[in-house]
């Protein structure tokens, strides 16, 4: 079921999200060459307690998972699309990381995720980060009352298409609430004018992922939580959680 916020649980939502804007912020400028992924789920874990939060990552397990997530953020490295787990690897020159991180602040959630480069970059990488945030930015521009969602997801698989990137099937954005995971789902694909109409209170988390090579992905860890790239390709994740409002689009997980 489809769950409209009002105004005032908007503002509510707006605090959980300040909260996970503030957790990559702080992951994003702790990550450096020889930093282990577990440093920086620590360091998500130290903003979240400070400011009193909890985490809707930490011991998730849908029915997908063999076991409950262990950490407070994703950490995906290069070929790792999304969920992935952090653990004892340390960053190297040239790597592209993408942190999903999630908030939970008297009761009601926040989500949003970055992909960076650790050290010195790969041009290839910089352009794929950049469709990412592109088509996070493109999808957002979209998220207006009586618009469809099928125009969000247009908006963001047009700029993977253009850019020539593969887009994972069956992954993409869902609605928030009071649970991290709500209806409706957020295809990042679609076609204009088709699927559910956006009404003022409804809050989605966008989370565009392109692959620089083909479509194709898998869980391949034991941990059976990593997505990666079938080719090795590497991947980008962005994603922030968006209310629709009669006065435009209130991106709710800015630091």
């Amino acid at each position: 079921m489809v769950e409209i916020k009002t105004d005032g649980e908007l503002d509510a939502m707006r605090e959980a999200g300040r909260v996970v804007g503030q957790a990559l912020a702080a992951v994003r400028k702790a990550a450096s060459i020889g930093v282990r992924l577990t440093e920086l789920d620590q360091v998500a874990r130290d903003v979240l307690r400070d400011a009193g939060a909890g985490s809707p990552f930490l011991n998730y397990q849908p029915q997908f998972a063999p076991s409950p997530f262990p950490a407070v953020i994703c950490a995906s490295v290069n070929d790792a699309i999304v969920h992935g787990i952090p653990n004892g690897y340390r960053l190297r020159d040239g790597d592209l990381v993408s942190i999903d991180c999630g908030a939970i602040v008297d009761g009601w959630a926040g989500d949003a995720a970055v992909s960076f480069t650790v050290g010195t970059p790969r041009p290839a990488d910089l352009r794929l980060i950049e469709a990412g945030e592109a088509a996070l930015a493109a999808g957002i521009a979209a998220a207006v009352p009586g618009a469809r969602m099928g125009d969000i997801g247009h908006a963001i698989g047009s700029v993977g298409r253009a850019a020539g990137y593969g887009i994972p099937d069956d992954f993409g954005g869902h609605g928030i609430g009071r649970q991290m995971h709500e209806d409706p789902p957020v295809p990042n694909t679609g076609r204009p004018g088709r699927g559910y109409v956006l009404r003022h209170g409804l809050v989605l988390a966008l989370e565009p992922m392109f692959l620089a090579g083909g479509s194709g992905a898998y869980v391949a860890d034991p941990d059976g939580w990593t997505l990666r790239t079938t080719d090795g390709s590497r991947a980008t994740h962005s994603e922030h959680t968006v209310a629709i409002t009669d006065d435009g689009p209130r991106v709710l997980t800015l630091p």
